[in-house]
C-alpha cells in the first residue's frame, strides 16, 4: 500500500501548551517525513500553530472543522468562491 502521508498523532502533543520536549520529537518527525517525501498531518488546534512553525503540511480533525454534510459544504464552497 503506498504512502503519501504521515499523521502526526495527538499523543505526541497532548497538553495546549507544547512544551520542549513535545516540539522536538515533533521536528523530528516532520524531519523524517520530509526526508521520506511524505506530507505530515496533525490533528488538533493546539497543535496547530506550533506545527505550522515546524512546517507541517496539513490538518485534519473535529478541533480545526466540524463534520460538514457534502451538500452544505459545496454550498459553502460555491459561497466562497463566488464572494
Amino acid at each position: 500500500m503506498p504512502v503519501d502521508e504521515l499523521k502526526i498523532d495527538r499523543a505526541f502533543i497532548s497538553r495546549e501548551t507544547p512544551t520542549k520536549a513535545d516540539l522536538a520529537v515533533i521536528r523530528t518527525i516532520v524531519e523524517l517525513a520530509r526526508t521520506l517525501d511524505l506530507r505530515t498531518v496533525i490533528e488538533t488546534a493546539a497543535q496547530r500553530d506550533a506545527m505550522r512553525v515546524l512546517g507541517c503540511d496539513l490538518g485534519q480533525g473535529y478541533h480545526l472543522c466540524r463534520p460538514v454534510h457534502p451538500e452544505d459544504l459545496l454550498r459553502s464552497v460555491d459561497s466562497a468562491a463566488a464572494a
